[in-house]
């Protein structure tokens, strides 16, 4: 496990839940990181302010990483404050409601697939040179979902079918930029309670319901996936690449 003391990291949506509190425990271990938000500032803020009384570098931003220009924009803005990026953390994603196969339309169908792919496509592409220039190597965490692996709940298919080629992209792409020290790979969270995800879109009953199947007889939080975002994050010079990470329970075994 390699020292993340001043390593620079690029991290999307750490505003709240499985974003924030893996930018706060990168910080914690030494990074500089410039943090980008979509939805609110208070998370970022204290970010920095925490990166700041450590002697560290921080910044944050919004954009709407849909778009490419935007993203261009921020990601290099991102690679000028921090001196370059060694780590990647693809976070942001949504299901944005739920929706059985009748009720899907071509406006919601898109929109799903823009929020959890076109802005992983985008941030990537965008962050690649700088990735390949990174001295040590570097490494690529995609945020993907037990949904990815499992099918996920009825009324969240097109989020499910996402989800799922978010695991496939992290394979090719691992073996497309391993040549140039890039490691790719991604978690796939379970049942994480306390973030907007869960907040808007589980119910209670069914959360409980759910915790029910799982062996460890718990839901997780972000802290569990936020450690195992930092593991990878740490092995930038390692051999683990291609890999997901299961973090749910033990609910679903490979």
């Amino acid at each position: 496990m390699g020292c993340l003391k001043n390593k620079k990291v690029f991290i999307t949506g750490a505003e709240q839940g499985i974003g924030f509190h893996s930018a706060k425990q990168l910080i914690e271990a030494g990074c500089d990181i410039y943090i980008h938000y979509f939805n609110g500032t208070e998370g970022p803020e204290e970010l920095v302010a925490l990166a700041n009384s450590l002697g560290q570098k921080a910044m944050y931003n919004f954009a709407d990483l849909r778009n490419e220009e935007a993203t261009k924009h921020c990601v290099n803005e991102a690679a000028d404050f921090l001196d370059g990026i060694d780590i990647l953390i693809n976070n942001v994603g949504g299901i944005v409601a739920r929706k059985w196969l009748g009720d899907i339309d071509n406006k919601y169908w898109q929109t799903v697939i823009d929020i959890n792919m076109t802005t992983m496509l985008n941030v990537t592409q965008a962050a690649l040179p700088y990735l390949k220039q990174a001295e040590e190597g570097s490494s690529i965490i995609n945020l993907a979902s037990l949904a990815g692996r499992s099918g996920g709940h009825s009324g969240s298919l097109v989020y499910s079918m996402t989800k799922g080629a978010v695991l496939t992209w992290t394979r090719s792409l691992a073996a497309e930029l391993g040549e140039f020290g890039v490691r790719v790979n991604a978690v796939a969270p379970g049942l994480i309670l306390g973030t907007r995800f869960h907040n808007q879109h589980t119910t209670k009953e069914s959360a409980q319901d759910t915790i029910k199947g799982i062996p460890l007889k718990r839901a997780g939080n972000s802290d569990d996936v936020a450690r195992t975002i930092k593991f990878l994050a740490s092995e930038y010079d390692g051999f683990i690449s291609g890999a997901t990470i299961d973090i749910n329970g033990g609910v679903y075994r490979m």
